[in-house]
C-alpha cells in the first residue's frame, strides 16, 4: 500500500513539475535572436544552408572540440582496460563463405558512403561523427563476418593522430589568418558556389578530418574488442 502511495504521490510531483511548461506552450511563429542571427550568419557569412552544420563546427567549435577530445579520451580508456596478457587462445566462430562475400563487397560500399556523409555536411543533413560512425561500422562488418581479420593498429592510430592533428591546425589557422577569436572560422578559404560541394570555407575539410578521426577511434575500439573478447 505505502508503494503504491509513493508512487501517486510522484505522479502528482512531476504533475506540478511540468504543469507550467504546458500551461505557456505554444507555437512559434518567429525565431529568437540567437537563432535568427544563426540562421542568417550560415548564409550570408558561411555560404553555408545547413545552419546546423554553421552551428557545430563554426559558432560553437570549441564544443566540437571538446566532443572529439572526450571521444579520444574514451577510446584510450577501452584500449588501456582491454589491454592484458593472453592465457590462452581466443576460440572464435568462422563465418560462412557467403558471409564473408557479402562482408567484402558491401565494406567498400559503406566506406565510401560515409565519406559522402561528411564531405557533404555542410549541403545536407550529416557531418563528421555521423559520416565516422558509418565508416566503424563497415570495420564492425567485416569483424563480424571473418574471424581472421585483422585491422593494421598502425594504420589506425596514424589517421587517428593526422587528422587530429589536422583539426588542430585547421581550427588555429583561424587565428593565425582573422585574427582573435576566430579559431575554426572557415572564412579563411574561398566561399565558393551555394550548394556547391566546394564551397563553405574551410568546413568541408574540417568535417573531414573530424570524420576521419571518429571512424578511426570507433574502428579502434572494435578491433580492440575483437582481440582481446574473443567472439
Amino acid at each position: 500500500m505505502i508503494k503504491y502511495l509513493l508512487v501517486f504521490v510522484a505522479l502528482i510531483g512531476m504533475c506540478i513539475v511540468f504543469y507550467p511548461l504546458v500551461e505557456d506552450f505554444g507555437t512559434l511563429t518567429q525565431l529568437n535572436p540567437l537563432a535568427e542571427s544563426y540562421v542568417k550568419g550560415s548564409i550570408t557569412d558561411l555560404n553555408m544552408p545547413n545552419t546546423v552544420t554553421a552551428v557545430v563546427v563554426t559558432y560553437r567549435g570549441l564544443d566540437t572540440l571538446g566532443e572529439v577530445t572526450v571521444l579520444f579520451l574514451a577510446t584510450a580508456g577501452v584500449g588501456f582496460l582491454l589491454r592484458r596478457k593472453q592465457t590462452h587462445a581466443a576460440h572464435r566462430k568462422a563465418g560462412t563463405e557467403f558471409l564473408r562475400t557479402g562482408a567484402d563487397f558491401l565494406s567498400p560500399l559503406i566506406i565510401i558512403f560515409g565519406i559522402y556523409i561528411f564531405t557533404h555536411g555542410h549541403l545536407s543533413p550529416g557531418g563528421g561523427f555521423q559520416g565516422g560512425v558509418v565508416i566503424a561500422s563497415s570495420i564492425l562488418l567485416l569483424v563480424m563476418a571473418n574471424a581472421s581479420f585483422r585491422f593494421s593498429h598502425a594504420l589506425l592510430h596514424f589517421s587517428e593522430s593526422l587528422s587530429g592533428a589536422a583539426y588542430v591546425v585547421m581550427g588555429l589557422l583561424g587565428l593565425l589568418l582573422l585574427g582573435a577569436a576566430s579559431f575554426l572560422d572557415p572564412r579563411y578559404l574561398p566561399g565558393g558556389v551555394y550548394l556547391s560541394l566546394f564551397s563553405a570555407g574551410a568546413v568541408p575539410l574540417i568535417y573531414s578530418f573530424i570524420g576521419f578521426k571518429v571512424g578511426a577511434e570507433l574502428s579502434s575500439v572494435i578491433d580492440s574488442m575483437h582481440e582481446e573478447g574473443g567472439e
